[in-house]
């Protein structure tokens, strides 16, 4: 058994918190998780926007917020004010590390820009996140999930060409690339440890959606192939007779053998000529999928669930996000938090962190705060004027 320290990895670490919505709050909440003393500066009256994206009947203490924004003190500042200006930049010379994600340019014209404040903090650690990088024709353009997925190519990518193209529903490009600013942040403290000094840290929306295509671009580039995992002819999602299951044919010596005997077919289609190799059922995929679409509607799902594990087949229900968030092993694995209360008393529920660490867990510490809440305190704290 290793005992859990009362030392949080971050502790110590003070992160000075511009950014809004999604893509930087969700990395910074992982940063305020682990320890780090996260302020972060709202505007007064409106906040993050992520307050306001929802109409909620909390206002602007609603659980759209409360998703990436545990773990931190909220301070408001009228940055279009001198007093205002000077006060966070003087907040700004006591952090650790700075983040924000608005377009390239608008920190430094706050004042905030790296080179402003590193030449009079050299340990700073000065992190953004934008959408399309500081330099290039897109520098400009406002940084948006589904405007990545469709620049850098992730939208056009689809299991069958005849397929429309559509938006993936869920901010997958905000939060990798929140991921990969938390990356940096971490890598530029182990550095500060040793030079003692601090440095940039850019990470973009379109270069963390080409990073996640790595081996797609890989065979693209070097073999003018286009690798497309959603489109293998033993795999898919599938309705059954009561919702849909999703099977992967893979990592077998001959998966259609396997897949045919769990699907109870007559036949074990691997033994005919058009389909018994795997470039003949690339070729076939659409009859294939034919076959197994119409024997896996006339049962249920857990009917050939067993059926498939009983051939040590991958395979898995499609469920609701409902569903996934009751289930034992969401639990089990302590992913479900209640990161305190609302205004009316009731338990504030949120997704926990996904990073299991044995002796330094994920706390937390902080309720995600009301707009402007810890102003005073922050201020006083650092013996700042307001």
């Amino acid at each position: 058994m290793v005992a859990v320290t009362k030392v949080m990895p971050l502790e110590g670490i003070v992160v000075l918190d511009f950014t809004q919505v999604t893509m930087g709050p969700c990395a910074t909440q992982t940063l305020g998780d682990f320890g780090a003393d996260v302020i972060k500066v709202e505007r007064p009256g409106v906040g993050d926007l992520s307050r306001t994206a929802v109409q909620d009947p909390g206002g602007l203490d609603n659980p759209s917020f409360w998703a990436f924004n545990r773990n931190k003190r909220s301070v408001a500042f009228d940055m279009r004010s001198e007093d205002g200006q000077a006060t966070v930049k003087a907040l700004a010379l006591c952090a650790d590390v700075v983040v924000s994600n608005f377009r390239p340019g608008v920190m430094a014209r706050m004042g905030l820009g790296y080179e402003a404040l590193a030449c009079e903090n050299p340990r700073l650690i000065w992190a953004e996140g934008t959408g399309f990088g500081e330099e290039g024709p897109y520098r400009h353009k406002g940084g948006q999930d589904v405007l990545a997925q469709a620049y850098s190519g992730v939208m056009d990518r689809r299991c069958d060409p005849a397929d429309e193209v559509r938006v993936y529903p869920t901010a997958l490009c905000d939060y990798t690339t929140g991921m990969h600013l938390v990356q940096g942040i971490l890598l530029a403290l182990l550095a500060r440890d040793r030079s003692g000094i601090g440095q940039k840290v850019s990470v973009s929306l379109y270069d963390s959606m080409l990073a996640m295509q790595m081996q797609e671009g890989s065979m693209r580039m070097n073999r003018g192939v286009d690798l497309n995992w959603g489109a293998m002819p033993l795999s898919g999602a599938f309705a059954t007779s009561d919702g849909a299951i999703c099977v992967v044919g893979a990592f077998k010596q001959n998966p259609l053998s396997d897949i045919c005997a769990a699907l109870e077919l007559d036949e074990d289609l691997s033994q005919r000529p058009e389909f018994a190799t795997a470039e003949a059922q690339m070729r076939s995929r659409g009859e294939l999928q034919e076959i197994f679409r119409r024997q896996f509607a006339t049962d249920t799902t857990a009917h050939w669930m067993r059926r498939f594990e009983s051939q040590d087949l991958l395979c898995a229900p499609v469920r609701s996000l409902e569903q996934a968030l009751a289930d034992e092993q969401t639990a089990i694995n302590g992913m479900i938090l209640t990161v305190g209360t609302d205004s009316r008393g009731a338990d504030m529920r949120a997704i926990g962190s996904p990073v299991h660490l044995s002796a330094t867990p994920a706390t937390v510490r902080y309720r995600p705060p009301l707009l402007g809440e810890h102003t005073d305190e922050v201020v006083a704290e650092f013996g700042l004027k307001q």
